[in-house]
């Protein structure tokens, strides 16, 4: 396994073509402050940027996975204009002020490149949950507790999560866990459809890296990238001709690549699949379709 990238909160390293990222404040049960905010959105770039990954894992350094907020600023820690009990971070802009820290985190995950798989090792909750939530597959572990527990601190769902969670579990399950804020086990979670798989702590990081090798190993890293962002884009199109659309683009312009050609190839020649194209690298012009474009 090799070393990626080292930041002060978290730390990326890379096992074939899996990396993973890893929350790396153990002591605090890696809770998450200002630092590890832009830590994760660094973590994600290097990931992106990497040709040689081509699905990425999250999880937590020691027996939780994110405990929440950092509330070391005690009644202060959710007052933003607060500057004495919050100073500013040195890298936040003048553009970022007034924002919610997790939201930026999950927005930057929503925008991976690479598909991500949670490895939720021990205790989410708070931003330790949400953050998990533009994640593609999530997996817990026996030990992992979990809880939106925003209305027991006085304040609101953040990180986007009025967003994701009603289209991960549900608007009444989603509506239910916020309402009462209370931490639940990971067999609850598992019942409700917030998590793929329980394991046992042994066996949760060998599970993860079981479903990322499939992918890295088997299917074409740019048509994995493409379907991640189809996908999710498509929760909120208003009609599925909006997909047929841009099905339509996209596999006029994969059909046509020497990736397209390996796909048929090995499977008739029954041998392992050698992807020439690489992200993001060979991403196709029609990439990002949701964005203003000539062709569109």
């Amino acid at each position: 396994m090799t070393t990626l990238a080292q930041f002060e909160t978290v730390t990326v390293r890379l096992d074939g073509h899996v990396a993973t990222i890893e929350l790396n404040r153990p002591d605090k049960l890696n809770a998450f402050n200002a630092q590890m905010r832009y830590d994760i959105t660094d973590a994600f770039d290097v990931t992106d940027g990497n040709p040689d990954v081509r699905a990425v894992i999250m999880t937590g350094a020691g027996r939780a996975y994110c405990a929440g907020a950092d509330l070391s600023a005690g009644g202060a820690t959710f007052d933003y204009d607060n500057p004495q009990s919050r100073p500013r971070h040195p890298r936040l802009t003048d553009a970022e002020i007034g924002r919610d820290g997790g939201g930026m985190v999950t927005l930057r995950i929503f925008e991976s490149l690479k598909p991500v798989i949670g490895a939720i090792n021990g205790p989410a909750v708070g931003i330790g949950v949400t953050m998990t939530l533009p994640m593609d597959i999530r997996l817990a572990s026996t030990t992992a507790r979990f809880g939106f527990v925003f209305a027991r601190r006085g304040i609101v769902p953040e990180a986007a999560s009025s967003w994701f969670l009603p289209r991960v579990v549900g608007v009444s399950t989603a509506l239910e866990w916020c309402y009462s804020g209370r931490v639940f086990p990971a067999a609850e979670a598992l019942s409700r459809g917030l998590v793929r798989s329980v394991h046992e702590p042994d066996d949760l990081l060998p599970a993860a890296m079981a479903i990322a090798t499939e992918i890295a190993e088997q299917s074409a890293p740019v048509s994995v990238s493409l379907t991640r962002q189809m996908m999710w884009r498509m929760l909120t199109a208003d009609h599925p001709m909006e997909a047929h659309k841009v099905d339509s683009r996209l596999v006029k312009a994969r059909g046509k690549t020497a990736d397209a050609k390996e796909g048929v190839m090995s499977f008739i020649e029954k041998r392992a699949p050698n992807y020439p194209d690489r992200v993001p690298a060979d991403m196709p012009a029609e990439f990002p379709w949701w964005t203003d474009r000539p062709w569109e």
